[in-house]
């Protein structure tokens, strides 16, 4: 599996899982309604599908990469959805965890 296929499965993981999360927020603490929470744990579900598609079979290695994934897209999904503005350490941390992630998911192996 490629690089980019990898990179493109975490994109979908990480809208599922920040979106759900999201959606749930939204249903409880902003008061509209348990719909949108039931929403919120269907897209969860869904995001835990689709991690099971990358291509390393180490759980452990896929959610730790996901972290950086999350860290990144959470700041641009709350700048989207909430208008939230980061500063220039949220942004310096959001890429720190980026790299993070690319060392731990494509960084060359020897065996396995």
């Amino acid at each position: 599996m490629s690089v980019l296929r990898s990179a493109a499965l975490f994109v979908v993981a990480a809208f599922f899982e920040i979106g759900g999360a999201w959606l749930v927020w939204q249903g409880v603490r902003e008061h509209r309604g348990w719909l949108w929470a039931a929403g919120g744990v269907l897209a969860l579900g869904a995001y835990g599908f689709v991690a099971t598609f990358q291509p390393d079979a180490h759980f452990g290695r896929i959610l730790a990469a996901y972290g950086g994934v999350f860290v990144a897209g959470s700041l641009l999904w709350g700048m989207v959805a909430d208008g939230y503005r980061p500063d220039r350490w949220d942004v310096t941390g959001a890429l720190v965890c980026l790299a993070g992630m690319a060392v731990i998911m494509w960084a060359p192996r020897n065996g396995g």
